[in-house]
């Protein structure tokens, strides 16, 4: 049985979508935030992968191909952003400065948080574009001397929490304004925080989808330059 999905060329992907059904079904029948499809994915496939004994690199080998569709997907987000174009033009210098805001509380906070841990530079650089999306994130790592397979799993994990709790958080601190609404989840939690605001609103998707790749462009140079300076 092992074998037989090891050798399967399409083993990965129909795990990783099969999963993912599976657990949109569970969210659509519950309907608690808590339970984050592409969370419970995620567990679903770590749980075969090891009560099959697969090991990673054979499974990623047959899953790679949906890796492939990662940067599309991205890019598709601007069609949303094309039909709020109008919108982001009247509001594009308190858009800008709020995108910047987010960019910079996550870059000092894993600082600040670097400091107080003592981490090494290269956990430093690896933790440095957590809230943006992992085309751009993954690159950023590499390219600073980072641990690219832990960066992948502090962008995911910051988006899903993202996802998770981002409505409750703009209820607490009273955020009903929709522009401010997908800024705020943009540049905190990249692409699979955006999914939940295009879910809350057509201008909060909008928005959201601006902050993924300013806050993307924004976390590069200051990621070059503060890692420089740690």
């Amino acid at each position: 049985m092992k074998d037989l999905l090891t050798n399967s060329t399409f083993f990965g992907i129909f795990l990783s979508i099969g999963s993912y059904m599976i657990a949109l079904a569970i969210q659509k029948k519950f309907n608690k935030g808590f339970l984050n499809p592409l969370l419970i994915a995620i567990m679903m496939t770590i749980a075969v992968i090891l009560l099959c004994d697969i090991d990673y690199e054979s499974y990623n080998a047959s899953a790679k191909y949906l890796s492939f569709l990662l940067t599309p997907a991205t890019v598709c987000l601007a069609v949303p952003l094309y039909e709020k174009i109008d919108l982001l033009k009247k509001n594009a210098k308190a858009i800008f400065i709020g995108i910047f805001s987010g960019v910079m509380t996550s870059v000092l906070s894993i600082y600040l948080m670097s400091k107080i841990f003592s981490f090494t530079k290269e956990e430093f650089v690896t933790f440095l574009p957590k809230s943006i999306t992992t085309a751009i994130g993954m690159s950023v790592a590499q390219e600073l001397g980072g641990y690219v397979s832990i960066a992948v799993a502090a962008i995911i994990l910051t988006g899903v929490l993202g996802n998770m709790i981002c409505v409750s958080v703009l209820k607490i601190f009273h955020i009903d304004d929709s522009i401010a609404k997908g800024v705020a989840i943009g540049s905190a939690s990249h692409a699979i925080g955006t999914s939940r605001a295009m879910q809350i609103g057509e201008t909060e998707g909008a928005i959201s989808s601006l902050s993924i790749v300013t806050a993307g462009i924004m976390t590069v140079i200051l990621a070059n330059i503060i890692a420089g300076l740690y």
